[in-house]
């Protein structure tokens, strides 16, 4: 099997991509952040027998030198690193060109450098800002609603430049969003399960209205997968959607059903973002990947999220839900 590197193996998704990687029999590299506390972030939490398969690789992907170091002697590299938290973005955009628009530079640089094979870089459902129509295709109009957004855009159109300019084989990879065990407290699904779980009977939120279409975490990784194996998918952005949506209210709701019925949700300011920049809805078309490869979602939502509270509940200390995570 080829030998695969995932930047961004420490977080939430590229944790759970590494795992599925290893259980498809592929040789992985991880590059997590380096940090003087020697921690591998998500991978930590990994059995032992599973984190000796895995060549860790700690650095920073803003750093060029460690990028193209990391990079050599793979095959195919999954780009996930990144800054993700929108509110943060807010106040220090610096960190997110650095990390977002830089680093995949970095990955694109050495990849064209060290002739890679093959290089996934991921992109969001956010770049497209609220849906102009739905379902959202791959050809929607771009927006940068937040300056995270603006920086993901920046990214995706580096790497369409690279393929076009260099023929180097990229794919962009778009999930919409994703949810499962291990997602931060700065995630909605994780803010209502933990809060509930901690015997909150007031659940605060910001705004309810916004829709949003939900993937499992296992599926995305899939995604993943499938377009990474899929020769038709060199140059193309692809969505990785349900083409299902729900509301943050509703979505509240089903929870608190299952958790907690008694409790009621409290709309708290400092939660709402700027008017202009909410996004109100997302719907995702998978036509796309459904069409060039043999991906489909495997779990309903009842069934994602219910093993979401369940691992939640056995990981409450990794949850700060007495403050709101930005």
């Amino acid at each position: 099997m080829k030998k695969v590197l995932v930047t961004g193996a420490d977080g939430f998704i590229g944790s759970h991509l590494t795992e599925n990687l290893l259980e498809k029999g592929y040789e992985v590299k991880a590059f997590t952040l380096y940090n003087s506390f020697n921690t591998w972030g998500w991978l930590d939490s990994l059995p032992k027998e599973k984190l000796d398969q895995i060549e860790i690789f700690c650095g920073d992907v803003r750093d060029p030198n460690g990028v193209r170091e990391a990079m050599r002697g793979v095959d195919m590299v999954f780009h996930l690193a990144a800054l993700i938290a929108i509110p943060f973005s807010y106040h220090s955009p610096d960190s997110y060109v650095d990390t977002n628009i830089k680093g995949t530079l970095n990955v694109l640089q050495a990849a064209r450098e060290l002739e890679t094979e093959r290089v996934l870089v991921t992109s969001t459902s956010e770049v497209y800002g609220t849906a102009q129509y739905v379902p959202i295709d791959e050809k929607h109009p771009f927006q940068g609603q937040s300056p995270y957004s603006a920086t993901k855009i920046g990214a995706d159109r580096l790497a369409e430049s690279f393929y076009r300019s260099f023929k180097l084989p990229v794919s962009i990879v778009r999930p919409f969003n994703t949810y499962g065990p291990r997602q931060s407290a700065r995630a909605v699904i994780p803010t209502i399960i933990s809060q509930l779980l901690a015997g909150r009977e007031e659940i605060k939120l910001g705004s309810l209205t916004p829709t949003r279409d939900f993937n499992y975490v296992r599926d995305t990784t899939a995604g993943f997968l499938a377009i990474a194996e899929s020769e038709q998918t060199v140059g193309e952005e692809i969505n990785i959607a349900t083409q299902r949506e729900i509301s943050i209210g509703d979505l509240a709701k089903e929870i608190i059903n299952q958790i907690n019925p008694k409790a009621r949700i409290v709309c708290e300011e400092e939660r709402l973002r700027p008017e202009k920049s909410e996004v109100n809805r997302l719907l995702g078309s998978n036509e796309k990947i459904m069409r060039l490869t043999s991906w489909k979602p495997q779990y309903t939502f009842a069934q994602g999220i219910a093993e979401t509270i369940e691992w939640i509940g056995s990981h409450m200390d990794a949850y700060k839900y007495d403050i709101y995570n930005v």
